[in-house]
């Protein structure tokens, strides 16, 4: 029988079979490959870290208003809190080396039962420096109820 088609009269083949040659050149590159580490193209830069914008503090050295919205919030300084967050702003500001003013604005259809909820959490913390303000506005509401009726 004749290898690779050549005729069977004896002569030696010419012709040199590479098949190994190649199986063995292949899993030599398969070996190099697996062993080059992979090129990173980074460059390491030690790049400054952001801080977070500081929001307004939430206490007012000076003066700090305390709103009361229709809808039941408590608003102090323009932030939505809590009745535990509230008595912690009151006696954060008793600490202060001058007791700031808190200014006190139930909006026109707050509920009362809300008003005196927040009355007692303020008389109970000991807060001296206390007011009222936008009283102005309920002047238009009582002028409006006590006016004589339209002919």
């Amino acid at each position: 029988m004749a290898m690779s088609g050549g005729s069977d009269d004896g002569e030696p083949m010419m012709e040199m079979n590479t098949t190994p040659l190649i199986d063995v050149m292949l899993v030599l590159l398969i070996m190099f490959i697996i062993t080059i580490p992979v090129a990173t193209h980074a460059v390491n830069i030690d790049l400054p870290v952001a801080t977070p914008p500081q929001d307004k503090p939430l206490i007012d050295p000076i003066k700090n208003k305390l709103v009361l919205s229709n809808d039941g919030q408590i608003i102090w300084n323009g932030q939505s809190i809590n009745d535990g967050e509230l008595l912690s702003n009151l006696q954060q500001t008793l600490k202060m080396p001058t007791e700031p003013e808190l200014q006190f604005q139930p909006e026109p259809y707050a509920r009362y039962a809300l008003s005196a909820r927040v009355l007692n959490v303020i008389k109970g913390s000991g807060v001296t420096k206390f007011g009222f303000v936008g009283n102005e506005m309920y002047a238009e509401f009582s002028k409006a109820a006590n006016a004589p009726p339209a002919k």
